[in-house]
C-alpha cells in the first residue's frame, strides 16, 4: 500500500551571497513565485511552499499545474526526499522512483556498459538486479557493440535511449515525474512510450508535472493547482483542469 501525507509542509530555501542585491532578489522572487524573507539568523531565503496539506491515497493518479515558479518543482522533490520539509511534515509510504532525470549519474567517459551499472545503483537497484536486467536494457536501448564505448561517443539519442533503459527498469510503488517522457525517434518513441505506460501501470500513486491539458485529462483522476507555493486547487481533473485552463472549447 502506498501513502502521501502533508501536514502544513512548507519548504524554504536560502539564498546565499544575497546582500546588496536586490535586483537579483527581485528576479528571484517573481522567477520563484515565493516570497523573499529572512531566517532568525538573518539569512535571505525564499519559501518555495507554504502549508501544503493533502493525503495521496493509494490508486491515486496526480497531475501538477502551475505557472512556472509555483513550487511544482520543489514538491517532487519533497515527495522524492531531495528536500526535507523545514516546516509541517510528509510522510511517503512506499517504493519511490522518479522519472524526473533520467540522466543524472551518467558519466560521458565511462562506457555505456559502466553507467548501466552506474545508473542502477543510483537508482537502488543491486548489482544482481542490474545483472538480470542488463540484456533486456541493451537490446531496449539498440546499442549493440557501442555498448562497450565511451559515452562521450554517443550521439545524444544514444545517450538518452540507454538512461531511459536503465531508468525504467523500476516499478516503484510512488512514481513521480516532470513531463511525459519522448525519447528517441519516432519508431523508438513509440516502443518508449509502451514501456513507460508499464511502468506507470504498475505504480501504486502516480504524480505528473505537466503543462499539457490532453495528457493530464488521459493519465489523471486528481489535479493539484500549485501558485506561489500553496495550494490553489486540489481535486477531480476536469474541476481542476477547467479551472486552470478554461472551458473547453473557449
Amino acid at each position: 500500500m502506498a501513502l502521501i501525507t502533508l501536514t502544513n509542509a512548507s519548504v524554504d530555501l536560502p539564498i546565499f551571497n544575497a546582500n546588496g542585491r536586490s535586483l537579483t532578489s527581485r528576479i528571484l522572487e517573481v522567477a520563484t513565485g515565493g516570497k523573499l524573507d529572512s531566517d532568525p539568523n538573518g539569512k535571505v531565503v525564499v519559501r518555495a511552499l507554504s502549508g501544503i496539506s493533502l493525503e495521496i491515497q493509494d490508486g491515486d493518479r496526480i497531475g501538477l499545474v502551475g505557472h512556472n515558479g509555483a513550487g511544482k518543482s520543489t514538491l517532487l522533490r519533497v515527495l522524492s526526499g531531495v528536500f526535507v520539509p523545514t516546516g509541517g511534515t510528509a510522510v511517503i509510504e512506499g517504493t519511490v522512483g522518479s522519472l524526473i532525470d533520467v540522466s543524472l549519474g551518467i558519466n560521458p567517459e565511462a562506457s555505456g556498459r559502466e553507467n548501466i551499472f552506474l545508473r542502477g545503483a543510483l537508482l537502488g537497484l543491486s548489482k544482481a538486479k542490474i545483472k538480470q536486467s542488463f540484456e533486456d536494457i541493451v537490446n531496449f536501448s539498440e546499442l549493440g557493440e557501442f555498448i562497450e564505448m565511451p559515452m562521450r561517443t554517443y550521439s545524444s539519442g544514444m545517450q538518452l535511449r540507454l538512461a531511459f533503459a536503465v531508468s525504467t527498469i523500476v516499478r516503484p510503488e510512488v512514481l513521480l515525474m516532470d513531463e511525459w517522457l519522448s525519447v528517441g525517434d519516432e519508431g523508438f518513441q513509440s516502443k518508449a512510450s509502451e514501456r513507460l505506460t508499464a511502468v506507470v501501470e504498475a505504480s501504486r500513486i502516480l504524480v505528473l508535472a505537466s503543462h499539457s491539458r490532453e495528457l493530464l485529462e488521459k493519465v489523471t483522476s486528481k489535479v493539484l493547482w500549485l501558485e506561489h507555493g500553496k495550494v490553489k486547487m486540489f481535486g477531480p481533473s476536469d474541476e481542476v483542469l477547467s479551472a486552470y485552463f478554461g472551458p473547453k472549447g473557449i
